[in-house]
């Protein structure tokens, strides 16, 4: 029985996400993308960025499916995913690390933050520098509040609904997100719309 899931939402942002990701990643070479879920943004994106070597990580249970999928698509330029996540202990931050290379010189990871509790958002932020090159880029995708405040009221109800799921759960203030990045050395170098009120959000490693 096959492993592999499905989102609608994937396909349906896709597309905008990969126009920002053409623009600023035409010259790097290793992407980690952390959180991938489907695997389906790995499959898309490595195949319409061949020069990138598109490394996928998540959870150890979706791992089977997101391989089944990249195995599927036969693409060279997607090894086989990681399990990797965001972790409170023995301290905040990435694992289990792996003893591959690191140094990537690009982070991709999408509708991430507002899955995972406020912790371990800090966690993946703290972890950031130990994966990262120098002058790295972090991209994210997602909703995101500005000063405390819902972009939409689409993005007021879907709060509620994952905070219905798990309370510590939720979409979170774009100002504290800065934050945390600019706390491991991240500057933000654009903030793009995208459509049903996300954001991509870019930053770039200058320490």
């Amino acid at each position: 029985m096959s492993e592999m899931r499905w989102s609608e939402a994937c396909e349906r942002n896709r597309a905008p996400i990969l126009a920002v990701l053409q623009r600023h990643l035409a010259t790097r070479q290793r992407v980690l993308e952390i959180g991938s879920g489907t695997g389906q943004h790995a499959e898309h994106f490595a195949g319409a960025l061949p020069h990138l070597h598109w490394q996928a990580s998540d959870h150890p249970d979706h791992l089977p499916g997101i391989a089944e999928r990249l195995q599927a698509a036969g693409l060279p330029n997607t090894p086989a995913p990681w399990p990797l996540q965001a972790v409170l202990s023995p301290a905040p931050g990435l694992g289990p690390l792996p003893a591959a290379p690191l140094a990537f010189d690009a982070v991709f990871s999408a509708n991430t933050l507002h899955i995972m509790s406020w912790a371990h958002v800090q966690a993946l932020f703290a972890g950031l520098p130990t994966v990262m090159a120098d002058d790295a880029l972090l991209c994210v995708y997602g909703p995101f509040n500005e000063q405390g405040t819902f972009s939409s009221e689409s993005n007021r109800q879907f709060d509620g609904w994952l905070k219905a799921r798990d309370p510590a759960s939720g979409i979170r203030d774009a100002e504290a997100v800065d934050a945390l990045a600019a706390g491991v050395g991240l500057v933000l170098i654009e903030d793009a719309a995208m459509p049903a009120n996300n954001r991509l959000r870019v930053w770039r490693r200058t320490r």
